[in-house]
């Protein structure tokens, strides 16, 4: 069995050895089983030196004959092998080199027909199925979009709390410094312990329909959100074994929980101090009503107190109104519009009434409800067709906006403009009239008169900002992988099978080859590998500034230069969210000993330590390909397949997904020599150490 374990190129040279100790051992006893016979004592010289150039000519003889049988025949085996498992397991779409078995007959041949005809087999299989494929996809599509544009956060998690889903109002919700990340414990991103009695309080309750309303907090930045959990029934998650997961629907409510503490900060201030001056004034009113009361002097001077005390009341509740009203249009959920948008809406609904506007806006986004706000300009605008040369302008004034409806004409009445305010609106809703749109912003209205004959309505809104560029979008996208839920996790990562581990490959750009003389990492990327699949939203890639030149031998290389780096975080701060994002992972790089000996002389400063597993692609490539082969990465990815765009090559985060997609390749062909778990990959890449250390001590 340990024979068998060998590499073919280990065999073939231990035979050949044997060969040789063999023929040299014959060629000893056949000499001196002859001198003894022979009986003279004088031809032992003579047999020495016969014997010893008889033993070099046979090493040479053999050791020619092993060269060429290793070069003709061992070495191509071993690359046939290879490619024939790249093209097998790897989804290689190349024909099969034959040159280098041209001295094994019919077999490098035979290979490639037996690739050939595999993918001919596969195109027809995938042909056959691609029409459902194609069916699923747009489906899958419809459900992603449907799911991003669900207006609550949601994430799906395993009973053991690691997410198997979210969606982009997720990622906004729990953002605060680094995303969420597939296969993370959900108690990275929110406080453990509401969201672990919830969970188990639905478990106790052994009722697959209840739910259980919760608030949490971000562990970033303290946001409250408000959360609802459901179990996952057995119908909609089929790997339940013990326990099922849970859907977690989050809603931000910090200003939601602000606005209602300062309400209710307001009503205990306005019972207060309304409390004393009330009872005050009837104490006083009832000494002036009695029928002993005071008279005369002291009369006059209960009087003087009860006044007093009225104007203090008066003042309390007339502070009290005004913050009140400051308030209360953050009462409303009320969104931002462009007040563009909002004049050209007004001009459209006078123009369908046969009427005409003049529209001038500032550039602001205005807080208000866009349709009702419409529907009462447009409502007073019919009220006013007596009227001429109408205008409408909005304008900015003091942090916030001003709308201003104009005409030519005699201003209206008071009496008027209550009446109209008090009649339902035509928006097919009778309870919505202009008082109640005016309640619902905060705000209020007023006629003003105005020179030239023109008069004009007034209405504030208390929020308005000027436009600005479009803040960066929310990402719409979900992230998902429902096998999750049914994995057993392992808890020594030597025994967990391959495809349950998550790997973050990485790669460095560093301004030289020698950390040991000073040169410092200049780019950092890295992408996840989730349950046998690149994610492709989880990337990290940024720049680092190195705190030294660059050399301009490196930017020719790397393309980074000095003005690029000079307001790019340091290795400190990127080391930290590195360490983060790799939290828990198997790291895998090409050539891992060089980026990680820049890593670990920084564990010091950055406070952490790059314990990881550690995979290195350069070691696979020789344990499925042979150690004869080249590996480097443009080799390796030309081997599998993979092309990396030149604008990409020798840069992070391309190397990075050209490693990432090389390791998924090298994955099935691993498997297919019997190397199932990380343990018994790097037992065998332990036996390729003369290429490159490995790091998993």
């Amino acid at each position: 069995m340990k024979l068998a374990s060998l590499s073919l190129r280990l065999r073939v040279f231990l035979f050949f050895a044997a060969l040789a100790a063999g023929n040299i051992g014959a060629l000893i006893a056949g000499m001196v089983f002859g001198f003894e016979k022979l009986g003279v004592p004088e031809a032992l010289d003579g047999f020495i030196i016969g014997g010893t150039v008889a033993g070099f000519v046979i090493l040479g003889l053999i050791a020619g004959v092993w060269f060429l049988f290793d070069e003709n025949v061992a070495k191509p085996i071993e690359r046939l092998a290879g490619g024939m498992r790249a093209r097998t397991h790897a989804e290689v779409a190349s024909e099969l080199d034959q040159s280098a078995g041209r001295y094994l007959g019919d077999l490098a041949p035979a290979a490639a027909a037996v690739t050939q005809h595999l993918a001919e087999t596969r195109s027809a299989l995938i042909e056959s199925v691609q029409r459902e494929t194609n069916r699923l996809a747009r489906e899958k599509e419809r459900l992603e979009a449907l799911l991003s544009d669900v207006p609550v956060g949601v994430l799906l998690c395993t009973p053991d709390h690691q997410l198997v889903f979210y969606n982009g109002q997720a990622v906004d919700l729990l953002g605060g410094g680094h995303a969420p990340g597939l296969d993370r414990r959900v108690f990275d991103y929110l406080h453990q312990a509401p969201v672990a009695h919830a969970y188990a309080r639905l478990i106790e309750t052994d009722d697959p329909d209840a739910a259980s309303d919760l608030l949490c907090s971000t562990v970033a930045d303290g946001k409250v959100l408000a959360a609802r959990m459901r179990l996952l029934s057995e119908g909609e998650d089929r790997h339940i074994t013990s326990r099922p997961g849970y859907v977690l629907t989050l809603r931000d409510v910090s200003g939601d929980m602000r606005a209602h503490a300062q309400r209710e900060q307001l009503m205990d201030e306005l019972f207060d101090r309304i409390r004393r001056p009330a009872a005050a004034l009837q104490s006083l009113t009832g000494v002036l009503t009695a029928d002993d009361g005071p008279t005369g002097p002291a009369r006059d001077k209960v009087r003087s107190a009860a006044r007093t005390e009225a104007l203090m009341l008066a003042d309390a509740i007339h502070t009290l109104f005004e913050r009140h009203e400051a308030n209360r249009a953050d009462w409303w959920p009320l969104g931002m519009i462009r007040a563009s948008d909002l004049g050209d809406a007004v001009r459209a609904r006078v123009e369908a009434d046969h009427g005409e506007i003049e529209i001038e806006s500032a550039p602001l986004m205005l807080r208000c409800e866009g349709f009702e706000m419409v529907a009462l300009l447009g409502m007073l605008a019919s009220r006013l067709k007596g009227r001429s040369e109408f205008r409408l302008e909005i304008s900015e004034e003091e942090g916030g906006a001003l709308i201003a409806l104009e005409w030519h004409g005699a201003p209206v009445p008071i009496s008027d403009l209550e009446q109209w305010l008090d009649a339902p609106l035509e928006v097919g809703m009778a309870d919505v009239t202009g008082r109640r749109v005016l309640i619902t912003h905060a705000s209020e209205i007023w006629p003003e008169p105005m020179a030239g004959g023109r008069g004009r309505l007034c209405i504030p809104l208390r929020e308005a900002r000027r436009v600005t560029k479009r803040p960066k979008p929310i990402p719409r996208a979900v992230v998902y992988d429902f096998e999750l839920l049914g994995q057993v996790r392992d808890a020594e990562v030597a025994g967990t099978p391959l495809e349950r581990l998550t790997y973050v490959v990485f790669d460095t750009e560093t301004t030289g080859l020698l950390p040991t003389e000073g040169d410092e990492i200049v780019q950092i990327a890295a992408v996840r590998i989730v349950n046998g699949r690149r994610v492709e939203t989880e990337v990290f890639d940024t720049l680092v500034n190195p705190h030294r030149s660059i050399p301009p031998a490196s930017t020719e290389v790397h393309g980074i230069s000095d003005a690029m780096v000079v307001d790019a975080p340091d290795i400190i701060e990127v080391g930290r969210r590195f360490h983060k994002f790799a939290e828990g992972a198997v790291l895998i790089a090409h050539n891992a000993p060089f980026d990680m000996e820049f890593l670990r002389r920084k564990e010091l400063a950055i406070g952490q330590h790059f314990d990881n597993p550690i995979l290195d692609t350069v070691l696979l490539s020789a344990v499925v390909f042979g150690q004869s082969e080249t590996h480097s990465l443009d080799a390796l990815t030309h081997r599998l397949g993979i092309t990396i765009p030149e604008e990409a090559r020798h840069t992070a985060i391309g190397d990075t997904v050209a490693t990432a997609d090389a390791f998924l390749k090298l994955l099935p062909a691993l498997k297919a020599r019997g190397l199932n778990t990380f343990g018994e990959v790097v037992a065998e890449v332990r036996k390729h150490g003369r290429l490159l250390k490995d790091l998993n001590a």
